[in-house]
C-alpha cells in the first residue's frame, strides 16, 4: 500500500490546478479515495464531528454482507451445471471453478461499465466520484441469471446508471433502486434471456429436459389451472434426476436454479444479520417485508379460491427473490422511507404487493421487483403523511 501511496503522490501535481491533466482531477481523486482515506477536513474553524464511518466504509459493509450470497451463488451455479449434465458427484472445487468462470465476468462487466460511466460524469460535471456504485455494481450481477449475455449486462448497467441515477443528479438523488432498474430494463426488453436457464459449460451437454423450464413460482402459477396442490407439485418436481430440488428445506438453503445471488434465503438472512448488527440496514424494513408477505399469504389461505392462493404462507418467504429483495433492495437508504413509522408501512406494503402480484398476475411471477420499484416511488408520499400526522399531534399538544 505504501508503494501505491507513493505513486499517487508522484503524479498528483499533474491533476491539480495548473497541471497538464487538471480536467481529470476528479477521476484521480476517485481512485485516490477508493484506495485511501481522504486527508481533508471540512474546515479549520468551528466544531468538528469525527466518526469512523464514511460513505466508502458504509458501502463496504454492505458488500461484506452480500459476500455470503455471492460465494454461495458461485458454488450453486457450478452445482446446477453438474446436476444438469448428470455429474452430481463433482467435487466442490470443480463446482466453484465452473461457477466462477460464469459469474466473475458478469461482475467485471457490471463494475467496468458502471464505474466507467461514473468517471465520465464526474469529469464532465466536475464533482467527486461517489462510492454508491460499489454496492450497485455487486447487486446487479446477483439479480441476474448466470447465463445472461454479457452485452445485456453492459446495456442494462448503462441504462440504470444514466437514466436511473445520473439523470436525477447522481448518487443520493435517484428515485428508484439502481440495480432493480437494470433488472427491470432487461425484464421488459429481453424477457426470454432474463428468465434464465441451467447453464452448461461450453455447451458440453444438454440440460435435463424440463430442468430449466420450471421455477417454484411458475409451478405455483400453473396450479391455478391444474388444481394440483402447490406443495405436492414442488415436492414431486425433479423425481428421478434431481430429487427434492424444490422441497421446503432446499428452497430455504437455495440449492436450486435461479438468479446468482437470490436463491438462498439462509445466505440472505446471514447478510441481514450483518447489516442489522452494524446498523447499516433497517431491521424495521427487513422484518416488515417478511411480515407483510406472510400476512398476505395467510389472508389468501383464508380466502382460498385456487391452489396458488391456498399455498402455505411461509412458502412465499423462501421462493423467488423475496429474501434478497427484503434485505438488500428494500433497505436502500436513498429510495426507502426515511421516517421510522414510514419504514414499517413501506416494508409491509412491499411484502403485501409482492404476494398479490405473484398470485394474481402470473405474467410477472417475481413480484418483489415490481413491488419495491412501486414503493420506491411512493416512499416520499409515505414520509409526507407520517410527518404531517406528527405535526398535527404536536400542534394539538401545543394548544392544550
Amino acid at each position: 500500500m505504501k508503494f501505491l501511496r507513493n505513486q499517487l503522490d508522484k503524479v498528483k501535481h499533474q491533476f491539480e490546478k495548473g497541471g497538464k491533466l487538471e480536467k481529470y482531477f476528479y477521476a484521480y481523486e476517485a481512485m485516490e479515495t477508493f484506495l485511501f482515506a481522504p486527508n481533508t477536513t471540512n474546515g479549520q474553524k468551528g466544531a468538528q464531528i469525527r466518526d469512523a464511518i464514511d460513505l466508502k466504509r458504509l458501502m463496504m459493509t454492505v458488500i461484506v454482507a452480500m459476500l455470503p450470497c455471492l460465494v454461495f451463488g458461485i458454488w450453486n451455479v457450478g452445482h446446477q451445471h453438474f446436476m444438469a449434465i448428470g455429474q452430481a458427484g463433482a467435487t466442490m472445487g470443480d463446482k466453484f471453478l465452473i461457477g466462477a468462470i460464469q459469474v466473475i465476468p458478469i461482475v467485471i462487466v457490471s463494475y467496468g461499465v458502471g464505474l466507467g460511466i461514473e468517471f465520465v460524469f464526474a469529469i464532465l460535471r466536475k464533482h467527486p466520484v461517489n462510492e454508491g456504485f460499489l454496492v450497485t455494481g455487486m447487486l446487479i450481477p446477483l439479480v441476474m441469471p448466470p447465463d445472461i449475455p454479457l452485452w445485456q449486462v453492459a446495456v442494462a448497467t448503462a441504462f440504470a446508471v444514466i437514466i436511473g441515477k445520473e439523470a436525477f443528479g447522481g448518487t443520493g438523488m435517484n428515485v428508484v433502486n439502481i440495480a432493480l432498474t437494470a433488472r427491470a430494463f432487461l425484464y421488459f426488453a429481453y424477457p426470454t434471456d432474463i428468465s434464465g436457464s441451467v447453464w452448461t459449460y461450453l455447451g458440453d451437454a444438454q440440460a435435463v429436459a424440463g430442468y430449466s423450464g420450471a421455477t417454484p413460482l411458475s409451478i405455483g402459477a400453473e396450479s391455478v389451472t391444474t388444481g394440483e396442490s402447490v406443495v405436492t407439485a414442488l415436492n414431486s418436481f425433479g423425481a428421478g434426476w434431481n430429487e427434492g430440488v424444490f422441497t421446503l428445506s432446499n428452497l430455504f438453503m437455495g440449492i436450486r436454479p435461479g438468479s446468482i445471488g437470490e436463491t438462498s434465503t439462509l445466505m440472505c438472512l446471514i447478510g441481514a444479520a450483518i447489516l442489522i448488527a452494524t446498523g447499516t440496514g433497517s431491521w424495521k424494513i427487513i422484518f416488515s417485508v417478511f411480515g407483510g408477505a406472510y400476512a398476505m399469504g395467510l389472508l389468501l389461505n383464508l380466502i382460498g379460491g385456487n391452489a396458488f392462493m391456498e399455498m402455505p404462507a411461509h412458502y412465499h418467504l423462501v421462493i423467488g427473490g423475496l429474501a434478497f429483495g427484503a434485505v438488500f433492495m428494500a433497505t436502500d437508504p436513498v429510495t426507502a422511507s426515511q421516517t421510522e413509522s414510514g419504514k414499517w408501512v413501506y416494508g409491509i406494503l412491499i411484502g403485501v404487493f409482492t404476494v398479490l402480484i405473484r398470485v394474481f398476475n402470473p405474467a410477472y411471477p417475481e413480484g418483489i421487483m415490481l413491488a419495491i420499484l412501486l414503493m420506491n416511488v411512493f416512499a416520499p408520499l409515505i414520509d409526507y403523511f407520517v410527518i404531517s400526522a406528527n405535526k398535527k399531534r404536536r400542534l394539538q399538544r401545543a394548544t392544550v
